[in-house]
């Protein structure tokens, strides 16, 4: 329907620019979820001794699967991107046959878990910095996607100051103890009075009974009388 020039949609909700606007957000959200994902983790960075051997974690993702997917690592070498390895997975499953371009680089990927990890072996500070991890999935139109690692290379670790957290840990261990020693002091406490007053009920049920016999109430042998003398 056409009124002034406007198109509407058939349910005659939207105007064609507000229709158009939203298909291309639908598409465009399904596109991101289909899309390739190179993941080097939740931590990016890793700081390791000089001369330790370590590993530059990378996996890859994509909703609509793989086809010949394209991957390699490259370093940051002075603002030059030098390529480490690469190689390409033909589809799900298939181990790719990976090509070595550096020393001291093995991969230890696979693909049937999506990870396309890397050892180095022997590092020096020279092997400090961002490591890249690309890849390109044709499956997607060539969508590409790539996740940096950054390698802090050190002398030593550095040892953590645990002091605080000690003295904190021992503030609260003492805490909960003297809670614990307190409850259990109120428990013991309510204990002995409950049983300290149920006695003084029986003192007082007992000295009551006596009080009524010496008293020559009734009902106490004082209160009985002699049996009348037959005539």
């Amino acid at each position: 329907m056409d009124v002034q020039g406007i198109w509407f949609d058939p349910c005659g909700m939207l105007p064609r620019h507000m229709a158009a606007g939203v298909v291309l957000s639908l598409l465009l959200g399904l596109w991101s979820t289909q899309a390739l994902e190179m993941s080097v983790g939740k931590i990016p960075f890793l700081e390791a001794v000089n001369g330790s051997t370590v590993m530059l974690p990378c996996t890859y993702a994509s909703c609509i699967g793989i086809s010949n997917l394209y991957f390699n690592w490259q370093f940051n070498e002075s603002g030059t991107m030098v390529k480490m390895c690469e190689s390409v997975i033909p589809k799900e499953g298939v181990e790719p046959d990976v090509t070595i371009l550096r020393e001291r680089v093995e991969f230890v990927g696979s693909s049937k878990g999506n990870n396309v990890s890397i050892v180095l072996w022997n590092i020096t500070f020279e092997d400090e910095g961002q490591y890249t991890c690309f890849g390109r999935n044709p499956k997607e139109k060539g969508k590409n996607h790539s996740a940096i690692f950054t390698l802090i290379v050190v002398d030593e670790l550095r040892v953590v100051d645990n002091t605080l957290t000690i003295i904190i840990g021992s503030a609260v261990g003492g805490a909960i103890g003297l809670l614990m020693g307190f409850m259990l002091l109120k428990n013991l406490t309510l204990f002995v009075l409950a049983k300290l007053e149920e006695k003084n009920k029986e003192c007082l049920v007992t000295s009551s009974g006596i009080d009524n016999t010496e008293n020559g109430l009734s009902g106490s042998k004082a209160d009985s009388k002699p049996t009348p003398k037959k005539k």
